[in-house]
């Protein structure tokens, strides 16, 4: 398996679509949010054009109505993976969400299950001190860790204090413990290209997706705003517009701003895995050092 790694508006699915045209397969998507069929706009679910015409996996086949998790993916990816290894030696898997990426490729550790009362107890802290209160709880209960996490995911953070609070025991603690083996070898490519370039294309993105029609899609979804598919970027930041706490022109700034500090994370993300980075500078020439780069496997 070829995964095209980066961060959000490198030019991933340009790259993977020519890989796959390459080796004549398919393209698995690692994306925690195009896997919804309600989000198009925001989540730049990539056009029929774009697909060129390549079979696409994971693309909008599920509801927002249920939460399709890295635990879900590594499952039905694994399966389909064993269907598409009998017809290609190949396949290509694209995406910035590293935790989908790392379960497929490495596997998930398992962890107790959680009991309701601690969900709560969590639940309650989030409601009631926000972000804040959950990064001094974690802070006390799994130093370690809190080292390591995103400190600006909630999901991230409600996830470990809800396992510390039922398992009494640090969430650090049940990480690296489950070894996993894979029927396929993966080669990862990392795109990346200067800051101040990728900056300047994730502004241009979130322009066009404004003028695409993300607003009126943001309000069709409104009713929806506490389901776990929409706490993410560009869509967050028009539910407050809509409420009053935000003007349209702030906004679109609001979404610039963090979508540049989630390419920030990704890259982080990535980086940490030893992955050194393969500049994009055009689809040509990245194309060029991928096969390169794959031909020395």
């Amino acid at each position: 398996m070829v995964y095209v790694a980066g961060p959000t508006a490198v030019g991933k699915t340009a790259l993977s679509v020519a890989l796959a045209q390459h080796f004549k397969t398919e393209v698995l998507s690692c994306d925690a949010r195009q896997c919804y069929q309600e989000m198009t706009i925001g989540t730049a679910v990539p056009s029929a054009e774009e697909q060129q015409g390549i079979p696409h996996h994971f693309i909008q086949n599920q509801s927002i109505q249920r939460h399709f998790g890295a635990g879900d993916f590594e499952k039905a990816g694994l399966k389909l993976l064993d269907r598409l290894f009998q017809k290609h030696n190949t396949v290509v898997m694209v995406g910035g969400s590293g935790l989908y990426a790392q379960a497929l490729i490495e596997g998930l550790d398992v962890f107790p299950k959680v009991d309701q009362t601690s969900i709560n107890i969590v639940s309650k802290l989030y409601q009631t001190e926000g972000l804040e209160g959950l990064q001094k709880a974690l802070a006390k209960k799994d130093p370690d860790y809190y080292q390591k996490v995103d400190l600006k995911n909630p999901r991230r953070l409600i996830r470990a204090l809800e396992v510390c609070e039922s398992a009494q025991k640090p969430y650090s603690s049940f990480l690296g413990q489950s070894a996993h083996t894979r029927p396929f070898s993966t080669q990862t490519l990392l795109l990346g290209m200067p800051r101040a370039q990728l900056y300047e294309r994730i502004n241009q993105r979130v322009e066009q997706m404004v003028t695409a029609g993300l607003e009126e899609e943001a309000r069709r979804l409104y009713p929806y705003r506490n389901l776990p598919a929409l706490q993410t970027v560009g869509y967050q930041e028009w539910f407050a517009h809509f409420e009053g706490k935000l003007t349209r022109q702030a906004t679109l700034a609001e979404i610039q701003k963090n979508s540049r500090r989630y390419a920030k994370r990704q890259m982080t993300w990535f980086q940490k895995r030893e992955n050194m980075p393969l500049e994009m500078e055009g689809l040509a020439p990245a194309l060029k050092a991928a096969l390169e780069l794959l031909d020395c496997i």
